[in-house]
């Protein structure tokens, strides 16, 4: 059985979604010791980071017809094309038999995701997330819409290539076809395509319209910050955020993590951290 990660990154005019995905390549083979594929388009990759990849997979896409705010920190913002619209191709592009699918600005700083490979379940995700603000109304993460099904994160998943992975890929590709069919049926208020909310609703269909245990659970726990919070620094498995403080613009407490990954979301600062 082949075993790998993928990651899917294509550039907007501001966030270089490569250069996070190279990072974190180099942690996939320090901390988990997994090669690692790429799927982007031939003017996002260029020739700068080929060679951090064990696989460099083009799939080009249109100019996205989505957009959405970029934040960094609490009072700055971007409106930027949203390239996500691939990801229902993972199983598909996948060269792997057993595939870890990571976001790009997701920071290893651990081995909790070897787990998954040992796992006698052959599809994981995460339900709960973890805010590391710990302060903050994190409703939206409960629930795809206030009257809908749970929500689902599809910042990580593990699937092996199953009949019924593929289903559930091919399901994915469906939903997102029909996106505004569905997001009328599931309450949806925002316009924007999220993959987070069609895996939602996928794993929804799978468990027969109801609760059910379709996904399982990824080993280990979901930290985040969010997109107005800002990475002060990462050294190794050490990150000091200065976290936004809740009702205030203005002012941030700061705050370290030491030995878990975390899902930085600002990724602004995450890039600059890079550069550093």
């Amino acid at each position: 059985m082949t075993k790998g990660i993928l990651v899917f990154a294509h550039n907007n005019a501001e966030i270089d979604y490569v250069k996070q995905a190279a990072f974190l390549a180099g942690r996939a083979k320090q901390y988990l010791n997994l090669p690692v594929s790429i799927v982007t388009d031939k003017e996002s990759i260029g020739d700068r980071y080929k060679d951090w990849f064990d696989k460099i997979i083009i799939n080009e896409i249109p100019t996205a017809s989505t957009k959405k705010q970029y934040y960094n920190g609490a009072k700055m913002h971007s409106v930027l094309e949203f390239k996500n619209d691939n990801r229902c191709l993972a199983y598909d592009l996948s060269p792997y038999d057993e595939t870890l699918m990571l976001d790009s600005d997701y920071v290893i700083a651990d081995d909790v995701f070897k787990n998954c490979f040992t796992s006698i379940y052959d599809f994981l995700l995460y339900k709960d997330a973890i805010d590391i603000a710990g302060n903050r109304d994190t409703g939206e993460f409960f629930t795809i819409s206030e009257t809908s099904v749970d929500f689902y994160w599809a910042t990580c998943v593990f699937f092996r290539k199953t009949e019924i992975n593929k289903r559930f890929f091919d399901l994915i590709k469906h939903i997102q076809e029909y996106y505004t069919h569905y997001r009328k049926v599931y309450n949806i208020q925002s316009t924007t395509y999220r993959n987070d909310f069609a895996f939602s609703i996928a794993i929804h269909i799978m468990n027969g319209f109801k609760q059910g245990d379709f996904a399982k659970k990824m080993p280990g726990k979901l930290f985040f910050t969010a997109d107005r919070d800002i990475l002060h620094s990462l050294k190794g498995d050490k990150f000091i955020f200065l976290l936004q403080c809740k009702d205030s613009l203005d002012n941030f407490s700061p705050c370290q993590i030491q030995g878990n990954s975390v899902h930085v979301m600002n990724k602004y600062t995450l890039e600059d951290n890079l550069s550093a």
